[in-house]
């Protein structure tokens, strides 16, 4: 059986099933991860963020919460903490550069790949124009922006220079931030009993940016589409 989605792609029951528990387990998939393959989970670890941020078609890995939960599970000692951190920062900033360099390939052509969302990647280049350059560090904390964020920067020629600059402090922030906020604070008592619900704060949290940035754009289009409305009854 599957779930019904837009043509030639539906969905099966059993995967969106095992994505949803994925996030609201997470603690339990990584404590599992660690205890069946030891130290080959600094590798899955570190592929896994950097194919969210180097790969437009894997948007939809979990980022905030995972790093969050990493952390909570390095400071029982499951993980090394310093090794995570160097390695999840390189793979968050060569991600980022890998992805930048595609998009600088890709060029103008960015618009015609079926494989490429095109709807998040006019949300991004929008919010990439109201930002700039700084929209490489801002969206380091967007899910989704930050998988289209350095693809919309090479499409659009940016300095390479700035772009790795940002690309290191947003990294650097972001890798940091979450993971020593989850090493610091995972274990508490009060997080422990409820850490499903805390990851899914974490998941909804991140994501009131990009519903904010979605209503405002649908907003704004309805606008002009009663303005232009407006103004041929005026007619």
């Amino acid at each position: 059986m599957a779930a019904r989605g837009p043509p030639g792609y539906d969905v099966p029951v059993e995967l969106l099933t095992s994505f949803i528990d994925l996030f609201v387990h997470l603690d339990e998939h990584l404590t599992e991860l660690v205890s069946t393959y030891g130290v080959l989970t600094y590798g899955i670890l570190t592929a896994i963020i950097f194919a969210e941020v180097g790969l437009v078609v894997t948007p939809f890995l979990p980022g905030d919460s995972l790093l969050f939960a990493v952390g909570a599970i390095a400071a029982t000692g499951a993980l090394d903490l310093w090794l995570l951190l160097v390695l999840l920062e390189v793979a968050a900033i060569v991600g980022n550069v890998v992805n930048f360099q595609i998009g600088r390939w890709v060029g103008p052509n960015a618009t015609r790949l079926r494989f490429v969302n095109q709807a998040h990647l006019e949300k991004t280049h929008q919010f990439f124009e109201k930002h700039g350059g700084k929209t490489i560090i801002l969206a380091r904390f967007l899910p989704i922006f930050r998988t289209f964020a350095p693809f919309v920067a090479g499409v659009g020629r940016m300095s390479q220079g700035w772009f790795l600059l940002y690309s290191v402090i947003g990294g650097t922030a972001w890798i940091f931030g979450f993971t020593l906020l989850g090493y610091f604070f995972g274990n508490l008592p009060i997080v422990e009993k409820n850490f499903s619900l805390v990851i899914l704060g974490i998941v909804g949290v991140t994501f009131v940016p990009v519903v904010y940035e979605a209503v405002k754009h649908a907003l704004e289009r309805r606008s002009e589409t009663d303005g232009v409305r407006a103004a041929a009854t005026d007619r």
